[in-house]
């Protein structure tokens, strides 16, 4: 069975993945604890043409999919620079969507809390980002903490390697290749 064609934004988005080294082979333990002959890390994404790059990709998928999106939401940490880099590759589409992530502890001092930049609000459509989604539980455990402090709507989850393993529950996301 051949793979069906790559969009213009997807394509570029492998590129950037192989370009900056993202995408690596070899043998690798993984948050699961599972084993895996690739890992794919985000974090060697440091440079401000390859989080323009990365943004781009994110928002025009945002695009093609039609989703509404009143909050781009990334995970931390690595979720950050996604999270940024997609409202900024919106922003230069024409649309301000704010952008939010989480902290991995609340903060007790000055606004406190545990969310950065714009917090989830009642009736936001919210687009989660992320690297990878292995077994869904990190999705899984940023949907509660936004549905625990607002009632949004999680519009989908936006990744760029669905490692096809399944967790607890189903998945509702779109990845930049399908």
């Amino acid at each position: 069975m051949l793979a069906p064609a790559m969009l213009p934004h997807q394509a570029a988005f492998l590129e950037l993945l192989l370009r900056f080294e993202v995408l690596r082979f070899g043998d690798f333990t993984l948050k699961s604890g599972r084993r895996s002959p690739y890992f794919v890390n985000a974090g060697q994404l440091r440079t401000g043409m390859a989080i323009q790059g990365l943004g781009r990709a994110y928002a025009a998928e945002i695009q093609r999919a039609g989703l509404r999106c009143d909050l781009v939401f990334g995970p931390s940490y690595k979720g950050v620079p996604l999270a940024v880099g997609t409202a900024i590759g919106l922003a230069e589409q024409g649309l301000d969507v704010p952008y939010g992530f989480d902290r991995k502890e609340a903060k007790d001092h000055g606004e406190g809390g545990v969310f950065v930049g714009t917090a989830p609000r009642d009736g936001m459509q919210v687009v989660l980002v992320d690297d990878v989604i292995t077994s869904g539980r990190s999705i899984s455990d940023v949907v509660e903490l936004l549905r625990k402090a607002a009632d949004v709507r999680i519009a989908a989850a936006i990744v760029a390697v669905d490692r096809q393993e399944r967790g607890q529950g189903g998945s509702g996301k779109t990845t930049l290749r399908e």
